[in-house]
């Protein structure tokens, strides 16, 4: 099931936005479609419909995908720093849970939404809409939105 942004306008094929504009605005929490709308409601659940051009975000299942990438890049940001100190000054692994624990929870609290939008934005430029293992369809009632002045 594609989507169009102009619902009221003969059916044409959705034009997608290029990967890096779409996962800069999946990373920025926007809709990758328009850029507009906001892309969760509340901290990761994404919303059902963008606000601004009715993209279907709600079923796009971005499932282990986010914990994964922020695992690894709060790894590859925090560990040469683990090393580093202790390599330089051998504290206690105490002194090291202490620093590095709470610093990973930060960390990966702080990549995971960024991360989850840009994963979804990167599954809505595949065409994975949610539709492909025969999820129900939800049916949206259009929004009354006022004609273009012509």
């Amino acid at each position: 099931m594609s989507w169009d942004s102009q619902r009221d306008e003969p059916a044409e094929p959705a034009i997608h936005p290029p990967a890096g504009v779409a996962l800069a605005r999946g990373a920025k929490c926007l809709c990758p479609a328009c850029g507009q709308g906001k892309l969760f409601n509340g901290y990761l659940r994404v919303v059902d419909e963008c606000s601004a051009c009715h993209a279907p975000l709600g079923r796009i299942r971005a499932d282990d995908a986010p914990p994964y990438f922020t695992i690894f890049l709060a790894g590859h940001v925090l560990l040469p720093g683990v090393f580093l100190v202790d390599k330089i000054w051998r504290p206690e692994m105490w002194v090291h849970m202490a620093i590095w624990l709470p610093a990973f929870a930060i960390v990966s609290t702080l990549l995971l939404r960024p991360v989850k939008g840009m994963v979804v934005a990167w599954m809505m430029r595949l065409g994975l809409t949610g539709d492909e293992q025969g999820a129900p369809v939800v049916v949206v009632a259009p929004s009354r939105r006022p004609a273009p002045d012509a």
